[in-house]
């Protein structure tokens, strides 16, 4: 996936002491987005906007908020996360992923 004519962020975003980081990406057309990586560990996040995270490297455990059950997800899959929500990421190696904000960040 390539973004053209786009803006990137500068100062990365830091989560779980460095585990986690990502860059914001606002793309030609004014679609935000952010790059990132995880390390192996087990995190959770919460959400404003509804958001797709898209996996393009390795592969992860996903449990959404109102979920029992964790779903894996691997490089070439994707899921979403409504807004003003949470999810836990289990990973076990190093995941790559893109993810998607259908609003401002």
């Amino acid at each position: 996936m390539e973004f053209k004519n786009s803006t990137i962020t500068h100062r990365a975003n830091v989560y779980h002491d460095g585990k986690v980081t990502s860059r914001s990406v606002i793309t030609a057309e004014g679609e935000m987005k952010s790059l990132g990586v995880m390390l192996p560990g087990t995190y959770r996040f919460s959400t404003q906007a509804p958001e797709t995270m898209q996996v393009t490297q390795g592969r992860c455990r996903v449990k959404l908020a109102d979920e029992q059950a964790w779903t894996e997800y691997q490089a070439g899959e994707s899921f979403s996360v409504p807004g003003n929500s949470h999810f836990e990421v289990e990973v076990d190696e190093l995941v790559d992923y893109i993810c998607h904000y259908e609003v401002g960040i």
